[in-house]
């Protein structure tokens, strides 16, 4: 069965909680909806809350807050080796997956610090020192550098947060926040040990539920992981397989409906690297490829980003204490009217006392 792009764009819209009506707010603890997401971009502190908000429709800021303070909702390196939220009992299988799959990554910077030093010997200090204790980075890497004098402290302290399984608890990472991240031995905080050697068929079905259809490059562009080929093989006698509209193969839940492609699609605001468009290596199901250029313009940046018609429409600023909706084309007065109703909201949750400006180039 071939899809359509309003068909996947509608699906995708769906599946990520973006079509309920402002009437009817999602009734489930926060850390339900984190689950069901998988895991939410967290690279900017304020980001998930901005993207749980515009899903969840009725979110306070100490929802998430009070469920990253009692270890229902963590906050760690995970996907792609980035910042995310994941729910807690989720980190125990995801941590683990990610990083025997990707390795801990990134030490070319600190080579030269840690020439002659074992790594597994810099790591296990490091799980010594925080062993029952939450402590910043910078009090990390004080203590390390005791233990490894004449070593920069603080590349000592990062080859730790490479190779441990650390998260960060508040007071980091929670609502206008800002400051020294703080770490914790994951299975401390979390008050159990981590799962060995999950399998990858967990991590695609999770992905489908929140993601699909999606082909095997969209798993492995949302994930990071790469050679997953083989594993999506060995579970297609339980998957439903469609083709879009260029003949790409895409895997789904058999029992998960698909959108017709005519539902309504509500305006909607997304924070700062929102997984909406980066969970899928072909983003056309919810941006244009002339508006991904614009969206992401770096390797290092993805705009905050607003909705219409179901598909991405422009960008949004704060400075001061005013919100800026850029729209990349003219909207109609009746879209224009929806989203500045949409971005009152947002102003609203914000905690903004300025003004909303529509940016009509």
């Amino acid at each position: 069965m071939n899809l359509t792009r309003r068909q996947l764009n509608r699906t995708y819209l769906q599946r990520q909680l973006l079509t309920t009506p402002d009437t009817a707010p999602d009734p489930r603890p926060v850390e339900e909806v984190v689950a069901h997401l998988v895991a939410v971009q967290a690279q900017e502190v304020d980001a998930p809350y901005v993207g749980l908000w515009t899903r969840m429709r009725g979110l306070r800021h100490e929802q998430l807050t009070e469920a990253l303070g009692d270890g229902r909702v963590v906050r760690g390196g995970l996907l792609r080796r980035t910042q995310h939220l994941s729910a807690g009992a989720d980190y125990r299988w995801l941590k683990p997956l990610v990083q025997e799959r990707l390795g801990p990554g990134g030490m070319s910077p600190f080579a030269k610090e840690i020439a002659g030093l074992e790594v597994a010997d810099i790591a296990a200090a490091g799980r010594e020192i925080l062993r029952g204790q939450v402590m910043t980075r910078p009090k990390l890497a004080k203590r390390l550098g005791e233990r490894f004098p004449g070593r920069q402290a603080i590349a000592l302290a990062w080859v730790v947060q490479l190779h441990v399984n650390l998260v960060h608890p508040p007071p980091s990472g929670v609502w206008r926040r800002r400051g020294h991240v703080t770490c914790a031995l994951a299975e401390d905080w979390l008050g159990g040990p981590l799962e060995e050697r999950p399998p990858v068929s967990t991590l695609l079905t999770r992905y489908l539920a929140s993601c699909g259809p999606a082909s095997v490059a969209d798993l492995q562009n949302w994930s990071g992981l790469k050679r997953l080929r083989d594993e999506v093989e060995r579970e297609r006698h339980r998957l439903r397989v469609y083709r879009d509209e260029r003949g790409q193969e895409l895997f789904d839940l058999p029992d998960l409906p698909v959108a017709g492609g005519d539902e309504p699609a509500p305006v909607r605001f997304l924070p700062e690297f929102d997984n909406l468009v980066l969970s899928h290596e072909d983003r056309t199901r919810i941006v244009s490829d002339e508006d991904r250029a614009r969206v992401c313009p770096g390797y290092s940046m993805v705009h905050p980003t607003f909705l219409v018609g179901g598909f991405v429409a422009g960008i949004w600023s704060v400075r001061g204490a005013e919100l800026t909706v850029s729209p990349f084309r003219r909207l109609s007065d009746v879209d224009a009217a929806a989203v500045l109703d949409e971005a009152g909201r947002l102003r609203e949750f914000l905690q903004l006392d300025g003004t909303v400006r529509l940016d009509q180039r």
